[in-house]
């Protein structure tokens, strides 16, 4: 279709004409409302990144001797982290004479490591860094799924807290019998 009737039959229903494909051969337009447009590309986009996410590494640091209680207490930190889909980088600090012995640190990490491995795997295996052993453990949900299951189980919860509540209030409607 020639140009001036294309620019013509727009100008007749109120449109835009947008050229879709300039390399082809003739051309490519189409007839649109181009604000619309936009305004539609840009709340895609914006949910796009509402749904992304962005790794975070969480840090947990520990001694080499760590008490048995107090181990526990840091690997649940480490387990709520890996349920989140978060990276968590273990530090272990060495000081003193502790620093001659560096094959606790390492034991200790391949413990915790052991520990959460339905949960995450290791993705750096522990190093020395000067006066710290290091080791990273990645989650093996990613983020989005860790935040989607998220958000089903709070909706589940929701859910239940408001049946409770409507079976409350009709318990309460009833006449007690005397």
């Amino acid at each position: 279709m020639p140009l001036a009737k294309a620019l013509e039959l727009a100008q007749e229903y109120d449109l835009d004409l947008v050229e879709v494909a300039a390399n082809a051969r003739p051309p490519v337009c189409k007839l649109m409302d181009y604000g619309k447009f936009k305004y539609e590309s840009a709340m895609k986009a914006r949910e796009a990144r509402k749904n992304q996410a962005h790794t975070v590494i969480k840090e947990m640091k520990l001694r080499p001797k760590i008490d048995p209680h107090d181990y526990d207490t840091k690997k649940g930190h480490v387990v709520r982290f890996l349920k989140q889909g978060d990276k968590v980088k273990i530090t272990i600090m060495f000081r003193g004479r502790e620093q001659s012995r560096p094959e606790l640190g390492f034991r200790l990490l391949q413990r915790l490591a052991d520990d959460v491995a339905d949960l995450g795997f290791v993705e750096s295996n522990p190093k020395q860094d000067g006066r710290n052993m290091i080791m990273v453990l990645g989650p093996h949900k990613k983020k989005t799924e860790a935040m989607a299951e998220a958000r089903e189980a709070q909706a589940a919860r929701k859910a239940g807290r408001q049946s409770d509540s409507a079976a409350a209030e009709e318990s309460a409607e009833e006449p007690a019998e005397a």
